[in-house]
């Protein structure tokens, strides 16, 4: 089974968190997660994702810490995923290649769908200070 590569950001701001509305017709449609992205030839995890935040959300971000590493087995492809602990250092995320974006509370996580390999990450943002 392919194994893809995929780095995604955890932008907190006033004690909310950043996600994102992947579009209907994609992969895992209508779902939330973390904003990011698949990895390209040559890159790294961090600057996949600087490039990535970029052109989804239009925004600056600087990768810090990695959080957590989560692998996971879709029927059709099996994913690796870095998540970083983000800052945004210019701009105001639009959804540029996304089709919403939304800041959202601890208290709020679980009001939210999302894909079956951030499962493992929404338990551990539970013990995690969003007020960063």
């Amino acid at each position: 089974m392919k194994q893809i590569e995929v780095s995604a950001a955890l932008i907190f701001r006033d004690g909310k968190l950043l996600i994102t509305r992947r579009h209907v017709k994609s992969h895992l449609g209508g779902l939330w997660e973390f904003p990011g992205g698949k990895l390209e030839a040559g890159e790294t995890f961090e600057e996949c994702l600087v490039r990535e935040i970029h052109e989804e959300l239009g925004v600056e971000i600087s990768v810090g810490e990695l959080f957590s590493e989560i692998s996971h087995d879709y029927p059709e492809k099996s994913v690796r995923l870095k998540f970083f602990i983000c800052k945004l250092i210019s701009g105001e995320p639009q959804p540029l290649d996304c089709a919403a974006v939304k800041w959202i509370g601890k208290t709020e996580l679980a009001d939210f769908k999302f894909p079956a390999a951030d499962a493992q990450l929404l338990e551990k943002l539970g013990g995690l200070d969003f007020a960063r």
